[in-house]
């Protein structure tokens, strides 16, 4: 895996966990969108559970793999801050923080750092040079 390929993990993860949460919105308001049909009639046992069940086991189901990527995404951040830490230039630190962390742009780099985009791409060049992708 190269150094890119490393650092743009967590961007790609987050899109993930974002996409789930946009379902889990979906599926809540689809929630309070079911209403129960009550009847006098017994259910016979070997039906399927009702639609308002279906939906909250899927949202729970859901949930429950939103929190597990959030970790993920956690670990891999810690992860990457030490990697980030370990390039010994300063300048390139701050670009691999601002380009992966930040999701900044190369323009918005630049005017944070007071240099032009040709400087900016010349230290992320160098700092992905630098960098040790963690094994």
């Amino acid at each position: 895996m190269t150094a890119k390929e490393y650092l743009s993990q967590a961007h790609r993860l987050d899109e993930r966990i974002n996409s789930k949460i946009r379902q889990l919105d979906e599926l809540n308001a689809l929630a309070t969108k079911c209403t129960p049909t009550m009847t006098g009639m017994p259910r016979s046992g070997g039906g399927s559970t009702s639609r308002m069940e279906d939906i909250i086991v899927k949202i729970i189901t859901l949930e429950d793999e939103i929190n597990q990527s959030i970790d993920s995404l956690v670990d891999l951040k810690a992860e990457m801050t030490r990697a980030i830490e370990a390039v010994t230039d300063p300048d390139e630190q701050l670009v691999l923080q601002y380009r992966y962390f930040d999701d900044c742009s190369w323009e918005e780099i630049g005017a944070r750092l007071s240099v032009s985009n040709r400087t900016v791409h010349r230290i992320h060049g160098s700092a992905l040079q630098n960098f040790v992708v963690p094994t």
